[in-house]
């Protein structure tokens, strides 16, 4: 399972000492297992130009990005004669096995 993680509530956690990002890995205060991490937005609004890539209202990855020639502008990304208002943050990898971690809850977090 994938989530996303907004930088703003990273922030707030790193701020608390509840979660940090390190070397590609969610740690989480306490716990002793990571979780796999991928720089990401979610597309939140479509500023101008048509949605060719039908980017609106989903979360991609810096890869997928750039597999389709998109760039990233702060809060901005740019598709072509696309651009877009994006939130950004991370894809959170999350094993069945594992369960989501106990901070991640559906508010914080969406789903992929």
């Amino acid at each position: 399972m994938k989530l996303f993680l907004p930088q703003a509530t990273l922030e707030e956690w790193a701020t608390s000492d509840k979660a940090d990002v390190r070397e590609h890995s969610l740690v989480l205060s306490g716990e002793t297992r990571r979780f796999p991490v991928e720089a990401a937005v979610h597309v939140k609004a479509l500023v101008s130009g048509p949605d060719e890539h039908q980017l609106l209202k989903k979360v991609k990855t810096d890869a997928q990005l750039s597999k389709i020639g998109a760039e990233r502008l702060a809060d901005s990304v740019i598709a072509g004669e696309s651009a877009y208002d994006v939130e950004s943050g991370y894809v959170v990898q999350v094993h069945h096995r594992d369960r989501a971690p106990g901070r991640l809850s559906a508010e914080q977090a969406v789903s992929t």
